[in-house]
């Protein structure tokens, strides 16, 4: 698998395609999905699991088929479209889950990558995530059968995602040890407010950035993926409030600096969100589910985010 275009390392908006096959039907997906790389999208995320809790089998599937039917039908594409899947929380068994979750055993991502390749109908992908932790697991042995998939040809490159940072630069400094490829990327649910530290998220499983994550993949050379970087819509609907957890005076200073930008610069809110988290080095991953918010999401690209703006929008605190 000739890899050498498949790092990422520039910020860019990626094409999240959790939803697509279920909730976001097969028409709909394949428009976005054909939009997004007229517009000069590259990466498209997606997972063994999506979408489990929206489909009546109880068990996930239906984002990578659905992306294998898209990939079939356009002969070409691939080559065009860098794709990214994760394993781990795959039910083994119908509506059960987390307790049926396929984990990170060796034969755990070697069964279950095996079926998203056959799901996919392709022969390898770019980036291949650890969706979660596996702490009843070794990690050397996840961190050996991830970098044997490389050593295979059948994956890029490695990720981890809603890892804490220590465990992270543990996986890495054991696939050093043994001369295996390491995760170099990692995804974490990140926006531009944060919520109250310590907070749990009514979100089950997804773990907000932290500031030392951010500090240790900067200082690492890590490529940062930002899952729900537009918090649902709460930045421009009113019947999409924030949750509770964001409920603090940080929150509604920030709130008032991005509305104060955005009105500057003639965009939207979201827009300046997206711009401000790329100018940070971070890839928002767009949940979107119609072609307004896809093209207005990839117009934050070449939204110009002044210096002056930007210190304002870190400032406040």
């Amino acid at each position: 698998m000739d890899t050498t275009d498949t790092p990422q390392r520039t910020p860019e908006p990626v094409l999240g395609a959790m939803y697509f096959g279920t909730r976001t039907d097969e028409a709909l997906s394949t428009t976005l999905l054909d939009a997004f790389v007229d517009l000069g999208g590259r990466w498209v995320d997606t997972a063994n699991c999506y979408c489990f809790w929206e489909d009546p089998s109880g068990v996930g599937g239906q984002s990578e088929l659905l992306l294998g039917r898209w990939f079939a039908a356009r002969p070409g594409v691939r080559d065009r479209v860098r794709l990214a899947t994760k394993v781990r929380h795959q039910p083994l068994v119908p509506h059960e889950w987390p307790s049926s979750s396929e984990g990170l055993s060796a034969e755990a991502i070697a069964t279950g990558f095996a079926a998203s390749l056959d799901r996919l109908g392709l022969e390898s992908v770019d980036l291949l995530w650890a969706h979660a932790e596996d702490r009843d697991v070794p990690l050397a042995e996840t961190v050996e059968a991830f970098g044997a998939l490389v050593a295979a040809g059948q994956v890029g490159r490695l990720g981890a995602s809603n890892h804490a940072a220590w465990r992270v630069e543990q996986a890495r400094a054991i696939a050093r040890e043994r001369g295996v490829e390491p995760w170099s990327a990692v995804q974490l649910r990140f926006s531009y407010v944060w919520p109250r530290p310590g907070v749990t998220l009514p979100e089950g499983g997804h773990l907000h950035a932290e500031r030392d994550q951010l500090d240790h993949a900067r200082t690492e050379g890590l490529d940062l993926w930002a899952y729900s970087p537009l918090l649902t819509g709460a930045y421009v609907r009113d019947d999409r409030p924030l949750s509770e957890g964001y409920d603090h005076p940080g929150t509604h200073r920030r709130l008032a600096v991005l509305a104060e930008v955005a009105a500057e610069l003639g965009a939207t809110r979201n827009q300046v969100v997206l711009a401000w988290l790329l100018t940070q080095g971070v890839s928002p991953i767009l949940g979107v589910s119609s072609l307004d918010q896809l093209t207005e999401a990839m117009a934050a690209r070449d939204l110009d985010l002044p210096d002056e703006a930007r210190a304002r929008l870190d400032a406040a605190v």
